[in-house]
């Protein structure tokens, strides 16, 4: 058993992550961030939880810029090719699942 506390892990860099599983090409990490990523599409589905902290997730539908505010305790997947950049709002820890090869 391996015992990983989320909701206080914290990175020396942002985006810093702990891998708490793989399965096959599937892994599961914990993230800290307190800036925000860039705009990417993934290969394959993605699923972003927040654990603690408040994420605003950008993305594009039809060519026009949304906003979806992620409070913890929200998951969000994010479909294959649709392109996204959570810009958290402060310090913020992140439960991600995701193909390996759209890391």
């Amino acid at each position: 058993m391996k015992l990983t506390r989320v909701s206080s892990f914290k990175a020396d860099h942002a985006w810093g992550s702990e891998l708490i599983a793989l399965f096959g090409d599937i892994s599961v990490k914990a993230h800290w961030t307190d800036q925000p990523y860039r705009w990417h599409k993934n290969t394959g589905r993605e699923v972003f939880m927040v654990v603690d902290g408040i994420v605003d997730m950008h993305y594009r539908e039809d060519g026009a810029e949304k906003v979806l505010t992620l409070q913890p305790g929200d998951a969000l997947t994010v479909e294959d090719g649709e392109e996204h950049v959570a810009h958290p709002r402060g310090e913020v820890r992140i439960l991600v699942i995701e193909n390996v090869s759209s890391e």
